[in-house]
């Protein structure tokens, strides 16, 4: 009878040991998504874009087949009166499933954030299992989010990857860009004032030209991605942008400075310079006034 209870149980912890992969998901089904740019377009519908990594032509360069030229992304795009009805028709258009666990880099247009906020998206992501909130978050400036998404870039293969890649070196050396995923805004927005920043990037030149890829057979490429200014949130929506020493004072004001350089006046000249880096601000709280000003932040005592 022992024996037989002993069996038994052996049989149970095998049946569980040996289960299958129930929840599998095979490479060659899958369409993985870098970036995702979302725009609010004139009819108030949303216009999503997604990037789309080629894996054969990011591991052995931009040839294709027969020796034929291929971009190692590729873009899809649909629209919709919501985010999810959008992507589900974006589905439609490509044979693998869209894989959003991997995407790093979400761009949101200037006329959405300043029309509707960011608050629809992130509900949206934040409701979505298998997206990730450390996914960086960019605003689109001066451009749409679909003109950034479809940009080729020369050195880094996958632009998304450029784009983070640049806010990352751009804080460190300079500190007028802020490097913030989903869940920082997400922080932003649901404190007492309401307010969070976030890096603008901009696309300069032709954005035909950017998408093609005779745009990345010249030395200096005239269209390009660059880093551009701070976007200021306030209870989701776009009020205005911050540049130069305004952007700068305002990274340090938020203690996310991590190196930047302040000239030294001698004799009239400009010829010295402090390298600074990992500073920090005595008032690391920042309250909104009642009326903006230019400066937009004023610290206060915590």
């Amino acid at each position: 009878m022992k024996r037989k209870g002993a069996f038994l149980l052996l049989m149970m912890m095998i049946t569980v040991l040996l289960s299958s992969c129930w929840s599998k998901k095979e490479l060659t089904d899958l369409a993985f998504v870098s970036a995702m740019g979302v725009d609010k377009t004139k009819g108030g519908s949303y216009h999503l874009t997604l990037q789309i990594i080629n894996p054969g032509n990011v591991a052995g360069g931009i040839q294709g087949g027969g020796g034929a030229q291929s971009p190692p992304v590729t873009i899809y795009s649909a629209s919709g009166d919501n985010i999810v009805e959008a992507s589900r028709r974006a589905s439609s258009r490509i044979s693998r499933r869209l894989y959003y666990a991997h995407a790093n880099l979400i761009v949101i247009g200037e006329r959405m954030a300043r029309e509707d906020g960011v608050n629809p998206l992130m509900d949206a992501l934040d409701r979505d299992p298998e997206f990730r909130n450390t996914s960086t978050m960019v605003i689109a400036n001066h451009s749409t989010a679909a003109d950034l998404v479809k940009a080729l870039t020369p050195v880094d293969k996958i632009p998304a990857n450029k784009v983070m890649k640049t806010l990352e070196f751009t804080q460190r050396k300079w500190g007028e860009t802020v490097k913030v995923s989903l869940q920082d805004v997400m922080n932003g927005l649901q404190s007492p004032g309401g307010e969070a920043v976030v890096s603008g990037f901009r696309l300069v030149g032709n954005p035909q030209k950017a998408q093609k890829l005779d745009n990345l057979q010249e030395s200096a490429p005239a269209a390009t991605l660059r880093a551009s200014g701070l976007a200021v949130l306030r209870k989701g929506k776009l009020i205005d942008w911050l540049y130069g020493g305004t952007a700068r004072g305002t990274v340090w004001i938020l203690d996310e400075i991590q190196g930047t350089d302040i000239n030294i006046d001698w004799d009239g000249k400009k010829e010295g310079s402090y390298c600074l880096s990992n500073r920090t601000s005595k008032n690391k709280c920042i309250c909104p006034s009642e009326e903006w000003s230019t400066s937009y932040f004023r610290s206060c005592a915590c």
